[in-house]
């Protein structure tokens, strides 16, 4: 959690293209570790789109800058500057979607619980039970309308009038699915003895030695990037010309910080790269 709070917030303040490279790359890499060809095919058919959009509507509408490259069939410049600039904020979002993956995938229902149960446990009741209801949800209606698609209503095929009667007939089963969930969710709840006072919690997990190295690891790496930012290593001008102005700083120390950059963003992929190759070790042994 302390990994995807330091990752999102810098993802989402550095515009300096160096760091944006450095954290596409590593969500890309990340999100395809974890997704594999699900996540290249939602890439390639709502991101690919996304980014190139997102990078040409804003030299359409934004013409500031000092180099002009062409100009557009009302008179309006098209700028160098606008162009970097979009291309800028599409990667940033395709980055910032990426990194969300990422979380959905790691951050699972039972680790809000063990993280905020103790201390919050109506907020990590609500988290949890809110993204396990979706992917239920999505399987549920995928269920109800196969079903109604075996007796004949296919929300896909008819008449305009025929699809909205059978779509809305599957919501109006959902809904009902969905508070009968709900009653039963609440009964089960509290025959468990939810909300009694010096009710225990169980958890699976435990914080060990591990858990200690990786936290420092975040935390140092984490204090050298906000030293470096507020340093203004990581200040950008995209107008009017592209210029980087950040701290007059030796090129090492740069370097260095956007190295430590660099050695954040990739600590999971070299974590589970890692542990799969001592997998495969042990693996190999039996």
């Amino acid at each position: 959690m302390l990994y995807f709070v330091a990752i999102l917030g810098f993802s989402m303040f550095f515009m300096h293209p160096a760091s944006l490279s450095i954290s596409l790359i590593c969500a890309l890499t990340y999100a395809i570790y974890l997704g594999g060809k699900k996540f290249v095919r939602m890439g390639l058919i709502l991101m690919l789109p996304m980014l190139i959009f997102t990078a040409v509507l804003n030299p359409i509408f934004n013409h500031q800058g000092a180099t002009i490259l062409a100009y557009l069939p009302n008179g309006n410049p098209l700028t160098l500057e606008s162009s970097m600039f979009g291309i800028a904020a599409a990667v940033m979002l395709i980055t910032i979607i990426s990194w969300f993956s990422c979380f959905n995938t790691v951050m699972t229902s039972d680790k809000f619980i063990y993280l905020l149960g103790r201390i919050l446990p109506a907020l990590s009741l609500i988290l949890s039970m809110s993204l396990r209801f979706v992917p239920r949800f999505r399987a549920q209606i995928r269920v109800v309308s196969n079903a109604q698609k075996c007796i004949g209503r296919n929300v896909s095929s008819g008449s305009i009038l025929q699809r909205a009667k059978h779509g809305i007939r599957i919501l109006s089963i959902m809904i009902t699915w969905t508070l009968e969930n709900a009653i039963e969710t609440a009964d089960s709840m509290k025959s468990r003895g939810y909300g009694l006072p010096k009710r225990t919690a169980f958890s699976i997990f435990q914080f060990d030695k591990r858990d200690v190295i990786a936290a420092i690891y975040i935390l140092i790496c984490t204090a050298i990037i906000i030293t470096g930012s507020m340093l203004e290593v990581f200040r950008f001008r995209y107008f009017p010309t592209i210029r980087h102005i950040g701290g007059d700083f030796p090129i090492f120390w740069t370097m260095l910080i956007f190295i430590v950059y660099f050695a954040l963003c990739a600590f999971p992929v070299i974590m589970n790269i890692r542990e799969d190759i001592i997998w495969k070790r042990i693996e190999s042994k039996i």
